[in-house]
């Protein structure tokens, strides 16, 4: 019996919902999940339609991307989910996904505004998009140097990754992670729907403003804050 059999099924769940969810067609995106005590995180294998995955599938690596268990190859984002669990302590979820509106914006090279009280309710900054990356790092290791390409936007940008949970990379797609891979995948339905948002925000009135930060802080807090109230309090 496997030694990861808990890891791998909350990995198979959390990648089976990328398809209802509308975030990935065919192949596209991946999502892991991290198990830090142990120095492993199992992903989605390479190349497999959603409809053929099973549970088992699921490839087990540990943080410098060294196969620990599974018979198929890994996911080919492997090593930028390695790079950032390595590096974001108590993160335990990654997710990756082409989803129509989160890259189109990633093509257009543009962070995402808070227009409105949505985004707000999870971040108080712009969505970031980080630059497109050189092209002496793009002839390197990759898919490293885009867990960098993520890791210096950041920095540049002066952002938390335990406050902003997303980001975009440059003509490419977004990534999204959180304390497991459930609220990974969460936050990239909700990354989806704020990228539309913004979108359509801009088609009705080119000129739209971001929202002013008073709003931002208010739908933020009731969520997230000391004093948060949204939701229930837990028995």
């Amino acid at each position: 019996m496997s030694t990861y059999k808990e890891l791998k099924r909350a990995c198979f769940e959390a990648n089976m919902a990328l398809p209802k969810l509308n975030l990935v067609v065919y192949t596209f995106g991946n999502v892991s999940q991290a198990d830090a005590d142990a120095g492993v995180f199992a992903i989605k294998p390479s190349g497999i339609p959603y409809e053929e995955l099973k549970a088992e599938d699921m490839v087990v690596v540990d943080f410098e991307n060294q196969v620990v268990e599974g018979k198929m190859r890994p996911s080919s984002d492997t090593r930028t989910h390695g790079f950032l669990y390595q590096r974001w302590k108590g993160i335990g979820g990654i997710c990756h996904t082409h989803s129509t509106y989160a890259v189109s914006w990633a093509q257009a090279l543009r962070d995402i505004p808070i227009f409105g009280t949505t985004h707000a309710d999870h971040n108080t900054r712009a969505i970031p998009c980080a630059p497109p990356m050189a092209d002496d790092l793009i002839a390197g290791d990759y898919e490293y140097m885009t867990g960098q390409q993520i890791l210096d936007c950041f920095q540049d940008k002066q952002l938390s990754y335990q406050e902003v949970e997303m980001v975009l990379i440059g003509n490419h797609g977004p990534f999204t992670w959180g304390k497991d891979a459930q609220k990974a995948v969460y936050n990239s339905r909700v990354l989806e729907e704020i990228a539309r948002m913004a979108y359509l925000t801009l088609q009705i009135n080119p000129d739209a403003r971001p929202l002013k930060a008073s709003l931002i802080q208010k739908h933020y807090d009731r969520k997230h804050g000391a004093g948060a109230y949204y939701g229930q309090e837990s028995c």
